[in-house]
């Protein structure tokens, strides 16, 4: 039986990916291995606690997207926070551990 994520793994990842320049939400869900509700309410929440802004991008070509997200400076100070944590301690890492 494979074990679930926690709620903490699933909000660095959707971080991880904002991080890497993925924006759409659409994107988010695919790189975060998510569904779109779970997806809906872990954005809702990150936004909630200033992670991550929601924007509307000047250029649209895609006019399905009308709004993408970029992480706050307290978003990549988390960030950060938990890369140095995985530094300082030895884990076993998964194959989907991208910390």
């Amino acid at each position: 039986m494979k074990n679930r994520r926690s709620r903490l793994e699933v909000y660095l990842d959707v971080l991880w990916a904002i991080k890497s320049g993925v924006n759409k939400p659409t994107r988010i869900m695919y790189e975060s291995n998510l569904s779109w509700k779970p997806l809906q309410r872990t954005l809702d929440s990150l936004i909630g606690q200033n992670l991550i802004e929601e924007y509307s991008p000047k250029n649209l070509r895609d006019k399905r997207t009308t709004y993408c997200y970029k992480l706050t400076q307290k978003g990549e100070n988390v960030i950060q926070y938990f890369k140095r944590a995985e530094d300082l301690i030895e884990l076993e890492i998964t194959p989907r551990a991208r910390l």
